[in-house]
């Protein structure tokens, strides 16, 4: 059984749900058992139990009395007891035992809201948007909610969002055109000749003058991979776990990086270092696509001739007086 719990304000009832822990041990021992344990993440929590009453009877008094001691009280509408087999949602997710196996999905709310979200943007925005702008708009939206849930079983969830999208993308080309034919929208927009499947796209001019095409991102293009669990005793601050969690690092920036094939490649052949400062380079120092051959000089795009650096690295490159480290990369994998 599980006694569910979700707050609001989170800096707060973080800070006063510190020592609930403790307490629930104290009260409830691992011998005893019971088999209480706590969850929290924030200020939303999770409280599992043998049966109901244990949590009716002896759990649920003991953390009203908990919160009452710093002014705060459970709100019933946010609280649940339920059954594992029945499931329940925490954290945008369903958690819920099918014939005893345990099976974690992207919520039916958290679908509903993305999609709600989605039809919003094409309806209001996209009257006035070209259909750049709303693929520009739509993709970090569409790509953020999947990289969310793509540790859980979500691929027919994807397909599902993809498919919802793809429609709500099509009723917008129709009234946009309304004077032409299905035939003509579905070449203009969905009919991609580099891929078979349809795929809602444009095309656009690059900084070289070239036309390119850019596509609507697909959920179903997240590769579903379990989380890797931090090994209970790894230490941060320890020097012997040093190569441990620079490797954890490198392999979660080669995941955000699956569905950006060439600049994976590029990250990859440097190993993910920058050349100037010989510091990682992840998706929070954010990066720079530089030209070791300007641009300017007759330096070309291709893969050889570019390289990732820090911003702060990438201005330095480019004052007259660097004297730094060589840019090309010397391990290439």
């Amino acid at each position: 059984m599980l006694l569910c719990w979700r707050g609001d304000n989170a800096v707060l009832a973080n800070l006063a749900l510190d020592g609930l822990e403790p307490l629930l041990r104290q009260h409830f021992p691992v011998r005893s058992g019971k088999k209480v344990y706590l969850v929290r993440y924030a200020d939303d929590f999770v409280i599992t139990a043998v049966n109901r009453e244990v949590l009716q009877e002896e759990v649920l008094p003991l953390v009203q009395t908990f919160l009452q001691e710093r002014g705060l009280s459970l709100s019933m509408e946010k609280t649940a007891i339920t059954h594992i087999n029945q499931g329940f949602d925490f954290l945008g997710q369903t958690i819920r035992k099918y014939d005893g196996k345990l099976m974690i999905k992207p919520s039916a709310k958290s679908q509903q809201a993305l999609l709600r979200k989605v039809r919003q943007i094409i309806k209001t925005e996209g009257r006035s948007l070209s259909a750049y702008g709303l693929i520009q708009r739509l993709n970090p939206i569409i790509r953020g909610w999947a990289n969310y849930h793509r540790h859980v079983v979500s691929k027919q969830v994807f397909q599902r969002i993809d498919y919802h999208i793809h429609w709500a993308l099509w009723r917008w080309a129709k009234r946009r055109h309304s004077d032409k034919s299905t035939a003509w929208i579905r070449d203009k927009y969905f009919k991609d000749p580099e891929n078979q499947r349809s795929r809602f796209h444009t095309h656009a001019m690059n900084q070289d003058g070239e036309k390119i095409v850019i596509r609507l991102f697909r959920a179903t293009t997240i590769p579903i991979r379990r989380h890797v669990k931090v090994r209970k005793e790894a230490n941060p601050y320890d020097p012997a776990w040093e190569i441990y969690f620079e490797q954890r690092q490198y392999n979660k920036v080669l995941d955000d990086l699956q569905d950006r094939p060439w600049l994976r490649r590029q990250w990859r052949r440097q190993r993910g270092i920058c050349p100037v400062c010989g510091e990682l380079i992840t998706k929070e120092t954010g990066w720079h696509n530089h030209h070791i051959q300007w641009r300017i000089y007759g330096g070309g795009g291709e893969l050889e001739n570019r390289v990732l650096l820090h911003p702060n690295c990438h201005q330095q490159v480019h004052s007259p007086d660097y004297s730094g480290p060589p840019l090309r990369p010397s391990v290439d994998v």
